[in-house]
């Protein structure tokens, strides 16, 4: 029989989440660097090269997010888990030794495979937590993210500049660190009765499990608005240090503190508010709240005069941490136990699949927002399509919850 759940359980998906994510955050300084050393200083070359990386490193999500998703359903989430830690682990380990680029691309493809079992740790959270508590548990998910992205780039940082290499060793070191706490402090979440009774590659494949999604209105109306919440949220990975430092004149250090900043406001949002404020207002409620603050914080970003200003967006823009943990809690009321992990797998290929158009999207608006040729100079714009876009995913996530408002 399954379980209440288990403060254990969730503690050790939360640390997975962190170690997971702390792994990928230290190598975010070096990897460009390692590559330029690969090129002798071809800063150019090596930035469309690093593109390239990060290209296929979202393909691999797209691909595999769902596979694995559907894997679990099937066969348990422990052994997803736990074999997606090693196999992170290893992979590290070879991207430290790596001899040539061409390994080193090798390790990136595998690292976007590996990493895809965030969606297997969503589906355990579902799984052993009652529907009414989950907006809470997702919400650790998400500071576990946020805290692994204050710390990893951070630590990659001073690790670099000791040896390029070092933070590929180190990373490798923690996943493996967590692959063997998991095989002994990991139980199992889904039994045997409430699994799949057959894995099946239509499910498995993406656009298979992106069906999945159209089995209900108001699911699909979700994943819409997960969609356009995802585009643009890459505004921000796309131009954000371009833009502060065309318009605010940021450098590395700057920069660096006001990403720990956003970090720290992501972790206290997801960590401890919503936990508190979405028994008290509801899911649809919290997931509104979020957007509407998304919306606010992009606008505020984008007509920031200075830096200061910018900064007083940071808490607005933060309030946007409502948004994830209810939407994941409204899906996963939508589908069986045994499809837990295949609407993880199937949130993580769509959100994938937009991290491939939106990033050129909001470049070039920003390219030509600054281009004198244009004669209309508004560094902000690529923020302000950004609010634009988290307006219409609010207004969407109105319409498509309105029976979840009547019921309630």
């Amino acid at each position: 029989m399954n379980t209440p759940p288990r403060t254990a359980t969730v503690v050790f998906i939360f640390i997975t989440v962190v170690l997971d994510v702390l792994a990928l955050g230290v190598v975010i300084p070096v990897l460009p660097k390692l590559i330029e050393a690969f090129l002798d200083g071809n800063t150019a070359r090596a930035a469309e090269i690093n593109g390239g990386f990060s290209t296929a490193w979202a393909l691999m999500q797209f691909i595999f997010s769902p596979l694995l998703g559907a894997v679990s359903d099937r066969y348990g989430r422990r052994p997803v888990i736990l074999i997606s830690c090693l196999g992170l682990g290893l992979d590290y380990l070879l991207m430290a030794m790596a001899p040539t680029l061409a390994w080193l691309f090798i390790g990136r493809v595998i690292s976007g495979i590996t990493a895809a079992s965030f969606s297997t740790a969503g589906a355990y959270i579902a799984d052993v937590t009652p529907p009414d508590k989950r907006a809470g548990a997702f919400g650790m998910i998400g500071a576990a993210w946020g805290l692994g992205f204050v710390i990893g780039p951070a630590v990659g940082g001073l690790l670099g500049g000791i040896e390029p290499r070092l933070p590929f060793w180190v990373a490798g070191a923690l996943a493996l660190a967590n692959f063997t706490y998991g095989l002994f402090v990991l139980p199992e979440s889904l039994p045997r009765e409430r699994r799949s009774a057959s894995f099946s590659w239509k499910r498995a494949n993406p656009l298979g499990a992106l069906t999945l999604l159209r089995s209900h209105r108001e699911l699909f109306g979700l994943a819409g608005v997960n969609a356009l919440y995802w585009f643009a949220h890459y505004a921000l990975p796309s131009t954000f240090v371009l833009y502060t430092s065309h318009r605010y004149g940021w450098g590395a250090q700057t920069v660096g503190l006001t990403l720990a900043a956003v970090g720290i406001c992501n972790v206290l949002v997801q960590a401890v508010l919503v936990r508190r404020v979405v028994p008290l207002i509801g899911e649809r409620r919290a997931l509104l709240l979020g957007l509407a603050a998304g919306a606010g914080g992009f606008a505020l970003y984008g007509l920031a005069p200075s830096g200061i200003w910018f900064w007083a967006g940071l808490p607005v823009f933060a309030l946007m941490g409502f948004f994830g943990p209810a939407l994941q809690a409204l899906m996963s009321r939508h589908v069986s136990p045994q499809e837990q992990g295949q609407l993880q797998g199937a949130n993580s290929s769509a959100s994938a699949l937009v991290g491939l158009l939106a990033p050129g999207t909001f470049s070039v608006v920003f390219a030509w927002s600054i281009d004198p040729a244009v004669g209309w100079h508004m560094p902000g714009a690529s923020m302000l399509l950004a609010a634009a876009v988290t307006v219409l995913a609010l207004a969407l996530g109105a319409r498509v919850t309105r029976r979840e408002a009547a019921s309630a």
